[in-house]
């Protein structure tokens, strides 16, 4: 686009503006500006400083460490206390059922899953910073576990195979066998992932769950669901089948209830369906009239209570072989130390559930925290989570983290401190040292069916696949590899494929940015997209370019091109037209010279002719015109200025600027790549300027040696600088291209 005005009058207009504004560059700031004097300090110093102890350092680091000491003092018993209390009771009728079900997912007995809900919560209430979340077992996690102890520890290993019968006195003994090794096998693994958390936690790691994003975490949660489902088939039918882990396990457990069908056990398959009947409607009168109930209907502990007393006044078992939960020792167990042998087998699965399971507990924490206006220190709760799950696979507990089921009723129910999580993991105690034995005829249908309709939420993210076509393919992109790798690879290297093609899509936006041709909001100094606005505006002459990426190894190369197709400018086109010209021209100058030299023999042979000859010689001399010039003129030696003006001009672009306000970093390919544009486009008479560099990417262009005399002189301050002085060098003088640069 050109503007309406004379060049005259926009010399006019520009230098008045300039007398009202000066264009600054960066080689003027930096004589103006006078660097602070920064003493470097060695390490030695830092280390001495950072040990250096004094009673307010000491103090701040204690209650930093035990956050229970700075709010516990100031705790309002008043205000509080009545709503923790309710709180805690209603999260501990929800803590007992799913901690003997999730158990079941974990591949342990039901009663470590009462373990798993009490020593961690309560340790959580001397080492979490969060108010509302609460602790403990949680499928996805279970889940991860149970696919670690099976894998470790499968059927085959205690000649345990597919069978409808446990009469068999020795196959009893195998079945325990098989679970003591699951056992050791999930405490190692949460012993492992407890000391990588605390470990990242006092690093200062914690920000490595950034990398989880969010369409990542909801896909792979979403696939764990699938998982959990697919699990607990064979519980809710009464069927017997193998344990899967690993890649396919999906498939092949589906396959393995498919083909066991026929063997369903009709009064479990009644009893479970019961259940999920009982258990949804009461989800369904919670959510319909949640503001007009005091507290949550506790469905689950109704529906348990209910089942138990069932199972043993119909003797379940016995009559209707229904698998029911067992044996549940009472008391707690004595410490003992996990079997470390285990840990070099399952570091890598104890990775992954470390950092889903901090993933989970920051994502609700900082939930309720916005909503309830405090903060929480992230690096904090993974030192939490760390204790909690390290010191408790010292009692037998397995790995742990939020629940985002728990932590709703937690909150909504009027909790208000950790003091809520205390109260619901003593209920917990109270069922494991006095009553936990009344549950012994629970049928395990009755469990199956408490998971089942708690992945309800986790189904319905399902839904975010129209949300993100709608909003970002890139983020569904990540769901989708999430949600595929997650089930088919299992979740363990599902997470891992879906945090790598996380990290792919990022390298995958810088390689593929956004390029703008920028122009003027008039009689402003704003620039915008030529191509989104109307009433933007572009100067004559210029162009200002901005790509929304940093310029590095991986797009300097697209980085460049995208420069020469959005401008119109390739200086390897020109530079070859320009060749091409004058090949074109040394052609028709040599064909002039050869018609030169057949006239000056025309008239060596008419010396003897008359004055007519010479006139037709004259004639002929006339009729070798070359590009509207005689022959006579051409033979004259080219100069290039001459030449210049025998060329139609290629471009009519005299200045470039290339706008680095998004640019937060250059490498050093990048550098020389930006040096190696700048000397293309000099050559065919255009000039680069650079505008909007941050300070970093300045220091970045100095460290790699990208400034020399001249170049530094291209860089201005702002994009309006560097307009206001490309206008005055094409108007104020007629250059030619190494003037103006």
């Amino acid at each position: 686009m050109e503007h309406d005005q004379e060049p005259e009058e926009c010399l006019v207009q520009t230098q008045m503006y300039c007398v009202k504004r000066p264009v600054y560059n960066q080689e003027l700031l930096q004589g103006q500006l006078h660097k602070k004097e920064k003493t470097p300090q060695p390490l030695s110093q830092k280390i001495a400083h950072s040990c250096r102890c004094s009673s307010k350092k000491a103090k701040s680091h204690l209650y930093s460490f035990l956050p229970i000491l700075k709010w516990l003092p100031r705790y309002p018993v008043k205000a509080y206390l009545l709503g923790d209390i309710v709180s805690g009771i209603s999260t501990g009728v929800m803590q007992l059922p799913q901690g003997l079900a999730y158990a079941l997912l974990a591949a342990v007995p039901p009663v470590f899953g009462l373990y798993s809900s009490f020593y961690p919560v309560f340790l959580y209430t001397f080492f979490g910073t969060s108010r509302h979340i609460s602790i403990g077992t949680f499928a996805v996690i279970s889940l991860m576990i149970g696919g670690v102890a099976v894998r470790e520890a499968p059927d085959e290993m205690f000649n345990i195979m597919e069978s409808n019968s446990t009469n068999s006195t020795d196959l009893l003994e195998n079945y325990k066998a098989r679970d003591s090794m699951r056992v050791k096998v999930a405490v190692a693994v949460t012993l492992l992932s407890g000391i990588i958390q605390l470990s990242l936690g006092l690093l200062r790691f914690g920000f490595v769950a950034i990398y989880l994003t969010e369409p990542l975490v909801r896909g792979f949660t979403t696939a764990a669901a699938v998982h959990v489902f697919t699990s607990q088939l064979k519980y809710l039918l009464g069927i017997k089948t193998k344990r899967y882990s690993g890649a396919l396990s999906v498939l092949y457990s589906l396959i393995a209830v498919l083909s066991n069908i026929t063997k369903t056990n009709i009064a479990s398959l009644v009893v479970g369906l019961t259940c999920i009947v009982l258990l949804l409607s009461g989800k369904e009168i919670n959510d319909r009239f949640k503001k007009k109930l005091p507290a949550p209907i506790p469905m689950e502990i109704i529906v348990v209570i209910i089942a138990t007393g069932v199972s043993a006044g119909m003797n379940l078992s016995s009559t209707y072989e229904v698998d029911v939960v067992g044996h549940i020792p009472t008391g707690l167990l004595a410490p003992t130390g996990p079997d470390i042998t285990l840990i070099p087998a399952v570091f890598i699965d104890a990775l992954a559930i470390a950092i889903v399971g901090f993933s989970m507990t920051i994502s609700m924490a900082k939930i309720f925290a916005l909503k309830h206006g405090y903060t929480i220190d992230g690096n904090q709760e993974l030192i939490a989570l760390g204790i909690c799950n390290s010191a408790g696979s010292f009692f037998q507990t397995f790995a742990v983290t939020c629940s985002m089921s728990r932590s709703l009723v937690q909150e909504s129910t009027g909790g208000k401190t950790q003091i809520a999580g205390t109260l619901s993991s003593i209920m917990v105690l109270l069922v494991i040292v006095a009553i936990g034995y009344l549950f012994e005829p629970l049928p395990q249908t009755v469990l199956a069916a408490i998971v089942m309709v708690n992945l309800k939420g986790m189904f319905k993210q399902f839904g975010d696949i129209t949300h993100f076509w709608k909003t970002s393919k890139i983020e569904l992109a990540i769901w989708v590899v999430a949600f595929v790798a997650s089930v088919f690879l299992g979740l363990d290297y599902g997470l891992l494929t879906a945090v790598a093609f996380a990290v792919i899509t990022v390298i995958y936006r810088t390689q593929r940015p956004q390029y703008r041709i920028l122009g003027q909001i008039p009689n402003t100094d704003i620039y915008c997209d030529v191509e989104e606005y109307e009433e933007v505006k572009e100067y004559p002459g210029i162009k200002i370019f901005q790509a929304n990426a940093s310029l590095y190894f991986a797009n300097s190369e697209l980085y460049a091109n995208a420069l020469k197709k959005k401008t119109g400018v390739d200086p390897c086109a020109i530079l070859a037209a320009k060749k091409k010209a004058q090949k074109r021209h040394a052609k028709e100058l040599k064909q002039t010279n050869e018609h030169r030299k057949k006239t000056v023999l025309k008239l060596v042979s008419a010396t003897t002719n008359d004055m007519e000859t010479s006139v037709k010689h004259e004639v002929l001399n006339d009729e070798l015109p070359l590009n509207g010039k005689s022959a006579d003129a051409n033979a004259q030696g080219t100069s290039p200025d001459e030449l210049e003006h025998f060329m139609e001009p290629m471009t009519n672009v005299h200045c470039i600027i290339l706008d680095f306000t998004p640019v937060n970093f250059v490498d050093s390919v990048g550098a020389k790549k930006l040096k190696s544009v700048i000397k293309e486009y000099e050559e065919v008479g255009v000039c680069l300027c650079i505008a909007g560099c941050s300070g970093p990417v300045v220091d970045d262009l100095t460290r790699l040696n990208f400034f020399e005399k001249s170049t530094r002189n291209l860089l201005f301050h702002t994009v309006h600088d560097a307009v206001l002085s490309c206008q005055l060098k094409i108007v104020s003088v007629p250059q030619t291209a190494s003037d103006i640069c």
